[in-house]
């Protein structure tokens, strides 16, 4: 058997061969993995370094691990929050000469973590119920999309600290479908697997005394039907608002943009005897604040945390000379927004010591700063300054977080150690 390796970019062949691919996953030598948290699989899966990439290698069958390449490809192309596929290693043989199972590749999701990691400490209510929040409407996204997920699970989910919320991530697209558009049944199959499925890993969780006394995990398991059905409805139905009233329109539009969703097509209809107009939104794309700050700034960050640099960055704006909405003298607002990143963004992410940041992406870290000057200025009883509030996050705040792992994939962590 000859050895192939079919990747996404002509780099990545070269960057793989090193790996041992003449043995099995399992016995790959230490030197070769990195020490990052695993979730549980049904396959074996290890985390090695290739080059300056970090990877998930994964060993299954030829045919599904074709397919599950495909399919992340598709999912990248659509937008949805997935690991990215890098490559499918295919021909493999021992050292004797056996064959072994072939090897899908992905990059590893730089600050995530799978869900029983986060358990590690038992993990308060109000945290549980955000990361409900961030499955639904992870959920709702690929179903948008005409995705049907076939396993919908925390197992299957990475999670992404966003801006004091979370953000979830599909790890696992090996039962996945993509359609044109999904059925009412094939939407409410996906639901019910996550119910059952989120409410035997948290039964599981019970088991191993990993998880909080007040959780039930029936109804945790529930929770997930009741916040993916209120976003759907949101997100879908069709209103009717009567003639001349254009600004429930607007309205509605703005309530979908705060959820972080842009409406790309609408419908609009008046009825028969005009005394109605009948609204629908016919492309709901989510990313709404993420697509806003990466025009404006360059910077890519997690919806919420857009969100909170965008409210930043516009108070800013406003103490600015040159600002001026509507002035078509004044600076643009990209000129501005790249002066903030450059005067402001930067140099105060770049105050905090990199060993420190444990795995905070820049802009978590700027979050976080944000709300810890919010916190002291509201016990000051006046705003006490960014740079203040870094110098005090740094001296009280992170030296109780400085186990947490570098995220191997921040341009500013240090480099690994070599093997």
């Amino acid at each position: 058997m000859v050895l192939q390796i079919s990747a996404t970019n002509p780099e990545h062949p070269a960057l793989l061969l090193d790996l041992p691919w003449q043995l099995p996953l399992e016995e790959w030598p230490e030197h070769r993995l990195v020490p990052l948290p695993r979730g549980i699989s049904r396959h074996v899966v290890r985390y090695a370094r290739a080059g300056t990439e970090v990877v998930a290698v994964k060993e299954l069958a030829e045919r599904p691990a074709v397919r599950e390449f495909e399919l992340l490809r598709d999912l990248d192309r659509l937008g949805i929050p997935a690991v990215d596929a890098l490559a499918v290693v295919t021909g493999r043989t021992g050292s004797g000469g056996e064959p072994l199972e072939p090897v899908l590749i992905t990059r590893h999701l730089g600050g995530s973590m799978p869900y029983r990691s986060m358990f590690e400490t038992t993990l308060r209510p109000a945290t549980m119920h955000r990361l409900m929040d961030a499955l639904a409407v992870l959920l709702v996204r690929l179903h948008l999309a005409g995705f049907a997920w076939g396993d919908c699970s925390l197992s299957n989910t990475l999670f992404r600290r966003d801006a004091g919320a979370y953000a979830a991530y599909l790890v696992d697209a090996e039962t996945g479908e993509l359609h044109g558009r999904l059925s009412t049944g094939q939407r409410e199959y996906d639901l019910d697997l996550a119910r059952v499925n989120i409410s035997g890993e948290l039964l599981d969780l019970e088991a191993s005394g990993a998880l909080h006394p007040s959780v039930d995990p029936i109804a945790f398991g529930t929770e997930i039907c009741d916040r993916y059905s209120g976003l759907w409805q949101e997100l879908t139905r069709t209103s009717v608002y009567p003639a001349g009233k254009y600004h429930y329109i607007d309205r509605r539009i703005r309530r979908l943009n705060d959820l972080g969703f842009d409406v790309a097509e609408m419908q609009i209809a008046h009825s028969s005897s005009g005394d109605t107009v009948t609204f629908v939104p016919k492309v709901v794309d989510a990313g709404h604040h993420q697509r806003q700050l990466l025009r404006l700034t360059g910077l890519d960050a997690e919806e919420n945390q857009a969100r909170r640099l965008l409210n930043d960055l516009e108070s800013w704006m406003a103490t600015q000379d040159d600002y001026a909405p509507g002035d078509p003298l004044a600076a643009r607002p990209e000129v501005l927004a790249h002066r903030w990143v450059r005067d402001v963004f930067r140099p105060t992410v770049r105050a905090v010591p990199r060993e420190l940041r444990g795995a905070m992406d820049p802009a978590e870290v700027y979050h976080e700063l944000l709300e810890h000057r919010w916190y002291l200025s509201e016990r000051a009883q006046h705003d006490i300054g960014l740079d203040t509030a870094v110098q005090d996050y740094i001296a009280t705040v992170l030296p109780g977080v400085r186990g947490t792992p570098a995220d191997p994939h921040d341009e500013d962590a240090p480099p690994p150690p070599r093997a």
